[in-house]
């Protein structure tokens, strides 16, 4: 479909109006704390939005809408991990973790495992955290690229990636973590909009209402029941861990200004994700699906008999379902969710390599704001280079990515809840169980019971940490 220059005017609007949230907050932003956590003054409601809109992203945009096209509304569950992910972490996490970082002045996850098992621990974290992030947000610049790409004929998937990832990265490097978090809530608000006032309505009417939509589809994707044991348990395992050791979710409690904020934005994003991100979005899919079984899409080469790629089901709903004008807002819709992911994931890598990896001490003399837009800059320019040329490396990237979830998960809970922290247990638990996930994909041989990786990363790490603890004990009482 040849893009029409109102819907260029619609969408050039919206990330207009991003770039001046950036710079409308570049001039209250005064110090590290200001860059990073917001001056620790921040409110549940936009902390709450900008943790689901960070959470969501490209996996809402792309991955919900693909799970819907496949198993229909049982994929909804997927983000009903999400919930519980948040409403753990706001009763095990946020308790201890607040009141550390208010007293002490944590600025990112690493600062935790600092405090709790040392400098060392804290390196390999940071190392860890920063690799994964500056992937993911390139792959978070390279998913609105190819959802540009598959909507509007005429783009090159160089240049949307240039343009959309110069856009996130100028209004998080003047803005700070109060831009991201303030463009966060905005972008919800015009994702919300979006499907309510029209992906949604619109595409149900021209599909032809429910007896239309239902007929052309299995009943299977009515019922919430269509899930196997081995996908919930994968979801569990690769989304709850995240809301424990995510540099993103560290930032923002760091930003809340109580404890009791905190709490209250974390249940917020649990239920914005179920039901009410999980089920439009795999909607969403369903009519796309349905839309592919009528037939919509035989004038782009896909038959009803046809299989195609379930994720290019929902660009391909909007590209043949909303008149111009309402295609822009729609698209804009969809790369808020894109791009609130990617400002989250950039500042985040921003504060792994000033304050935990690299004190930057070449620029000493620097205020620290204008260091921290620096690293900010640099980093944002290296995300646009890996999306556009390097997608290998990008591949080999987001791996770390799993490794941070199953190497970083039980040393968080040891820096939580044990009495006597060991570091050296933490060590080898990091690595070795970050090294068994990540040696599992590269492998890419079949799993037992078709479990995710993470699953024998988390198991190896765990038993690594109390095997280590329990062996140091008995030689400390040994020896004492």
């Amino acid at each position: 479909m040849q893009i029409h220059i109102i819907d260029v005017v619609i969408f050039m609007a919206y990330l207009l109006l991003m770039l001046g949230v950036g710079l409308y907050f570049m001039r209250r932003t005064s110090s590290m704390e200001d860059y990073y956590v917001g001056g620790r003054k921040m409110s549940a409601g936009h902390i709450g939005l900008s943790v689901v809109a960070t959470d969501v992203g490209g996996g809402f945009s792309i991955g919900l809408g693909g799970l819907g096209f496949v198993m229909g509304i049982s994929g909804s569950w997927m983000l009903f991990t999400g919930l519980l992910g948040a409403w753990l972490s706001s009763v095990l996490l946020i308790p201890r973790v607040h009141k550390l970082s208010q007293t002490k002045g944590f600025l990112t996850f690493p600062d935790l495992l600092k405090d709790r098992f040392g400098l060392r621990v804290a390196l390999l974290a940071g190392i860890i955290s920063f690799i994964g992030y500056v992937g993911f947000t390139s792959s978070q610049i390279l998913a609105g690229a190819k959802l540009a790409t598959a909507t509007f004929d005429g783009l090159r998937l160089e240049d949307t990636v240039i343009l959309m990832g110069a856009v996130v990265v100028l209004y998080t490097v003047i803005g700070g973590i109060k831009a991201v978090i303030y463009t966060d809530t905005i972008q919800w608000l015009i994702l919300i909009l979006g499907l309510i006032g029209i992906g949604i309505p619109v595409s149900y009417w021209k599909l032809g209402g429910w007896e239309a939509i239902t007929s052309s589809l299995p009943a299977s994707f009515l019922s919430l029941q269509e899930v196997e044991l081995s996908d919930a348990i994968n979801w569990l395992i690769t989304i709850v861990p995240i809301w424990f050791v995510g540099m993103t979710l560290y930032q923002r409690i760091y930003a809340c200004k109580d404890e009791g904020t905190a709490k209250k934005a974390w249940r917020i994003a649990g239920l914005f994700e179920w039901p009410a991100m999980a089920f439009m979005g795999v909607v969403l899919g369903l009519f796309a699906r349905s839309a592919h079984e009528q037939g919509l899409y035989s004038s782009v080469g896909y038959t009803a008999a046809q299989a195609m790629d379930s994720e290019l089901g929902v660009p391909l709903l909007l590209v043949h379902v909303l008149p111009v004008g309402l295609l822009g807002l729609m698209m804009s819709a969809y790369f808020s969710a894109i791009m609130s992911t990617a400002d989250s994931c950039l500042m985040a890598a921003s504060g792994n390599l000033v304050s935990d990896i690299l004190p930057i001490r070449f620029l000493k003399k620097w205020n620290p704001v204008r260091k921290s837009q620096l690293a900010t800059l640099v980093i944002g320019m290296l995300a646009i280079v890996l999306s556009s040329w390097m997608t290998n490396v990008l591949e080999l990237m987001l791996y770390s990515y799993a490794f941070m979830v199953s190497g970083l998960f039980v040393p968080v809970m040891g820096a939580l809840f044990s009495k006597q922290p060991n570091p050296i247990a933490a060590l080898l638990s990091m690595l070795i169980g970050g090294g068994t996930t990540l040696l599992l994909i590269l492998w890419g041989i079949p799993l037992p019971g078709d479990l995710d990786p993470n699953f024998f990363g988390l198991s190896a790490s765990f038993i690594v940490y109390v095997g280590t603890t329990q062996i140091q004990n008995k030689i400390t009482k040994q020896n004492g």
